[in-house]
């Protein structure tokens, strides 16, 4: 049976002129995407971003919701989940980006909101070091609980997804395209074993062929969801670059293996190092070093704060939502904790005031150790 809120959320994202920005803020007026579809024109034209041509695309809708219809259809019969941007099982860190995708469509069984997530792009040309250095990157992670995201793209990206598969990893596999194909067709393959032990997941219809213009969007999906990229091995202007600029953007995480002097395929990974916008690693002990994700280390960290200072149940509980990780956007705090966001944004001045928690551009906060 068709959902009808189902048939409005995917309605909204076929509407010409609104983008993922505009169709949130519409949500945030409106009160839901039903509630878009159904506002007057008088109304929707006070909201900030809509004009004239805007509201009359959503008042003559019914040819953009039967074709919301037709996509839940191919949806319900390919086993296919359907995330709005609001929804518990969306990407929780995805989310907080601005330009996040108002909807994802998923197949698969990996946790979309595990503790750790890891990223991992380079060029689709690699050489013999950048693969063997990917495979024993994913190698080390074993057993450590870190989903592996990339884009399923030839080169570093197969190599991480296969290399996943092959040590018990699970794996997501970020798409340019919807889910009634695979691109490219080779790796078909892995894709079919990615959604039993990971999954694959996209923001694009069926129908959707992999057009130059949907990999930087695609590339955003990547870098959004991620707690760290690494980038293994790249040229100068390479794809990997761009996630990594929009990884920088989100204030991620981001780290690469350096290469050779004088080397193409090296001038990226370098380039980054040089410019500070990349950790250097030579290993996966180096990255769970610096995320802190050793489980040691986590552990001494986080009962330090309760045993050396008084805190409020409530502030307690914002201490808590930093075990995972020590710098949080302020949405993820009042998601960890349910608290509003007057009330978070209270507590949170009050452990600044204590210097115990710092505030950082784009709403970010820094548990101080």
């Amino acid at each position: 049976m068709i959902s009808e809120n189902l048939t409005y959320n995917i309605g909204l994202t076929l509407l010409n002129g609104v983008g993922d920005v505009l169709a949130k803020n519409l949500v945030a007026y409106c009160g839901s995407a039903e509630a878009v579809f159904k506002t007057t024109k008088a109304q929707l034209e006070k909201i900030p971003g809509i004009g004239s041509y805007t509201s009359n695309a959503i008042l003559q809708s019914k040819a953009v919701l039967n074709k919301a219809e037709q996509e839940i259809k191919f949806i319900e019969q390919n086993n296919i989940e359907a995330l709005f941007f609001t929804d518990k099982k969306y990407p929780q860190r995805l989310k907080n980006c601005s330009d996040s995708p108002i909807m994802l469509y998923y197949k698969g069984n990996a946790d979309l909101n595990i503790e750790k997530i890891v990223a991992v792009v380079g060029t689709r040309t690699p050489s013999m070091y950048g693969k063997q250095t990917t495979e024993k990157f994913i190698m080390d992670l074993a057993g450590s609980g870190c989903l592996v995201v990339s884009g399923l793209a030839y080169g570093i990206d197969i190599t991480a997804h296969k290399t996943s598969l092959e040590n018990g990893l699970s794996t997501i596999g970020v798409l340019a395209h919807g889910l009634d194909r695979i691109y490219p067709a080779t790796h078909s393959n892995y894709a079919d074993k990615m959604i039993s032990q990971g999954g694959l997941l996209t923001e694009f219809l069926s129908g959707t062929n992999p057009d130059k213009e949907n990999f930087p969007k695609r590339n955003r999906i990547v870098a959004g969801m991620c707690d760290a990229l690494v980038v293994v091995e790249s040229k100068r202007g390479g794809g990997s670059l761009i996630t990594a600029t929009i990884a920088n953007s989100y204030n991620k995480d981001i780290f690469a293996f350096p290469g050779r002097a004088g080397e193409a395929l090296s001038e990226g990974c370098n380039g980054l190092i040089k410019s500070h916008r990349a950790n250097l690693i030579e290993s996966s002990a180096d990255l769970m070093y610096i995320m802190n994700w050793n489980e040691a280390q986590k552990k001494k960290k986080h009962n330090q704060i309760p045993m050396l200072l008084n805190l409020s149940p409530e502030e307690q509980l914002i201490i808590d939502a930093f075990s995972t990780n020590d710098m949080l956007h302020v949405d993820e705090i009042c998601y960890s904790t349910n608290f509003p966001i007057s009330k978070t944004s209270s507590y949170l001045l009050q452990l600044e005031f204590s210097n115990i928690i710092k505030s950082l551009p784009g709403k970010m906060y820094q548990l101080i150790r």
